[in-house]
């Protein structure tokens, strides 16, 4: 018996092998007798390196696992890639053009899963099934070489799995993912907890927007014009955490607060604050607000009405923390691709489990001050907004708002704009993190709510 039968893209299954169909996968496991099948998932030359296929087969036959994937070279640049852990539940995390797959692992995957029919979204599945049901191993080794290097820098490429014209991808991809939160006891129904009675809980203010700043002296301006700018009933106020800016940026706050008194300048002590830190300074600030509103300080509101449409819906909604639609704009606010991000994969019935899947939440974000005290955020510079987002939807509503709030400025000095794969692989290693706690936590949830077997009779 052969021990390996080699598919590739382009000629065996469709060129984006990501996206390949239920059927597809059916008609290749029937074709394949082999003990592992070999996914060439791109069809740009690959080199493997020396002994590369007896290495594979040397950790399968060591691990038992069903799934595995190696680091790789893009023509002479080192590509690694990370750990797939529980939480990897992205559907693009990357495993890079070459998957190995042992054929048994991915008979019982389909064979578990006989009513999915899937047009883009059956290889995801899989590798959830398989993930569950075997194991899945990453080769920390360099085993080939791809002659074909997506060169776009990571700003361009970050934003792929909002594009609008994804749509019929991505509701897929949620059916899928779904269904395996289901099937390891992660899943949680559209049943939400009350919120705090906050009857006795005292504000200055209605609303803050939170401003965490550091060198941003050629955009402050226009984020603190867009901000003192909403027209509101009620009363607000702008709470800037000047991180120890050095290029001018603190002069410019200084000046805007002795013209306008809703201007609160924190300037931290202490210097090992990330973004999530600034935010916890500010919410905790004598002078926050009942709900405070996030605005990056190279960013702008849409619209005089952002504050105001933000509030009503946290009071129709009866939700912890609302989230608006953005556009992408470039430095001089003119639309970009993909343009227009609304996130309207979240629904109310499925949100907080789709949550899980996607790599962020939509902006702007709007926080319950009350609740984020007592929680606070992670003290990072990436996905710290996401891991309050995932906490506070484990429990309670969060409301949507699919009107445009918010222009999110592209450009040279974006902390995201041109990230070396390191940097991404530890973002995206953090996040998986977030995701695998947050399983974890939900699991303990459902176990605890769960009636016991003395209840059920």
């Amino acid at each position: 018996m052969e021990r390996i039968r080699i598919f590739r893209a382009g000629q065996d299954f469709p060129a984006n092998g990501y996206l390949m169909s239920s059927e597809t996968l059916r008609r290749l496991l029937a074709s394949c007798e082999a003990e592992f099948a070999l996914f060439y998932l791109t069809e740009a030359p690959v080199m493997l390196g020396l002994h590369a296929e007896e290495r594979f087969l040397q950790v399968a036959d060591d691990s038992r696992a069903g799934w595995f994937y190696a680091d790789y070279y893009e023509e002479d640049q080192a590509h690694p890639l990370i750990d797939c852990q529980e939480g990897s539940l992205r559907d693009d995390f990357q495993f890079g053009p070459l998957i190995l797959v042992r054929t048994a692992a991915w008979r019982d995957a389909l064979s578990g899963t006989p009513d999915a029919s899937y047009t883009y979204a059956a290889f995801y599945s899989l590798r959830l099934a398989i993930s569950r049901l075997w194991g899945v191993e990453h080769l920390s080794e360099y085993l080939y070489t791809v002659r074909e290097i997506d060169r776009r820098t990571t700003g361009e490429k970050l934003f792929d799995y909002v594009d609008p014209r994804n749509r019929a991808v991505q509701l897929e991809m949620e059916q899928a993912c779904t269904a395996h939160l289901k099937a390891i006891g992660a899943y949680l129904p559209p049943v939400f907890r009350e919120l705090p009675d906050e009857a006795s809980a005292s504000f200055p203010v209605e609303m803050s927007v939170v401003i965490p700043v550091r060198n941003r002296v050629r955009t402050i301006d226009d984020a603190l014009a867009s901000a003192l700018s909403q027209q509101t009933p009620f009363p607000f106020n702008v709470i800037v955490v000047d991180n120890h800016s050095t290029d001018g940026t603190s002069e410019k706050l200084a000046a805007c607060a002795a013209r306008d008194a809703r201007l609160v300048v924190v300037r931290p002590e202490r210097s090992d604050l990330g973004i999530g830190g600034c935010w916890n300074l500010a919410i905790h600030h004598p002078q926050c607000g009942r709900y405070a509103v996030q605005l990056d300080s190279d960013d702008v509101y849409s619209s005089p009405d952002t504050l105001r449409k933000i509030a009503e819906t946290f009071q129709r909604e009866s939700c912890a923390m609302v989230v608006g639609t953005y556009r992408m704009t470039n430095f001089r606010m003119e639309e970009i691709p993909p343009g227009i991000i609304d996130h309207r994969e979240w629904t109310d019935e499925n949100g907080r489990n789709n949550a899980l899947r996607v790599n962020g939440l939509g902006a702007p974000r709007a926080f319950r001050v009350s609740l984020l005290r007592r929680i606070n955020f992670p003290n990072t510079s990436y996905g710290e907004d996401y891991a309050v987002g995932l906490r506070l939807s484990r429990d309670y509503r969060i409301g949507r708002i699919y009107d445009v709030l918010y222009l999110c400025r592209r450009w040279e000095d974006n902390s995201d704009a041109a990230l070396s794969v390191e940097q991404m692989n530890r973002y995206n290693a953090y996040k998986d993190k977030l995701r695998s706690w947050e399983l974890k936590a939900r699991k303990q949830k459902n176990r605890a709510e769960q009636p016991s077997a003395n209840e059920r009779r």
